[in-house]
């Protein structure tokens, strides 16, 4: 199972990575467009879509068509974190290339973002003190390695959990569980 863990783990972080890299070098360091977050978030759910090939390839090839909750929401956990990591080190060698000030610029368009709401005063004032506070955190390499993590892992394990979820059900395989 820890072979295919990895073998469909890496796929996913190539999957996630090399777009988000491609992406990320092409637009040179600027803050993504509106959609980029929705661009993203589709990218990473095709690259976790490989959990659902594992669990069903895992199950009918190795399991003889049967497979409990445990270890195929583990099987999908650990691909998860495997394409999770890519695509922390994506994101990584993407700010090392760049040399970008990608929590600058994003703390920028937000809070350009509130002052086109009409945010002024104290209000303001305290959103760009978090803001700067934000910019600050954020260039700690573990917070940000985190913080980047959190974007993806969390996807991921929710794919884990309906994949497993799903496969494991008879009707879905045509067989009675074991227990």
């Amino acid at each position: 199972m820890l072979r295919r863990i990895l073998s469909y783990g890496v796929a996913a972080g190539l999957i996630v990575g090399v777009p988000l890299f491609c992406l990320a070098i092409a637009m040179n360091g600027q803050p993504p467009p509106s959609y980029g977050a929705v661009l993203g978030y589709l990218i990473m759910l095709v690259a976790l879509g490989t959990i659902i090939l594992a669990i069903k390839r895992h199950r009918d090839r190795d399991l003889g068509g049967i497979i409990a909750f445990w270890p195929a929401f583990g099987l999908g956990l650990g691909i998860s974190i495997i394409a999770s990591i890519f695509y922390v080190l994506a994101w990584e060698a993407v700010l090392a290339v760049t040399q970008a000030d990608f929590a600058g610029g994003y703390a920028e368009t937000l809070i350009a973002q509130q002052k086109a709401k009409g945010v002024s005063g104290e209000a303001l004032a305290k959103f760009s003190a978090d803001m700067e506070k934000f910019r600050a955190d954020y260039a700690n390499p573990f917070y940000r390695t985190a913080m980047t993590f959190t974007e993806i892992f969390p996807v991921g394990v929710l794919v884990s959990l309906i994949s497993a979820g799903v496969l494991r059900k008879s009707r879905v395989t045509g067989a009675k569980l074991r227990r």
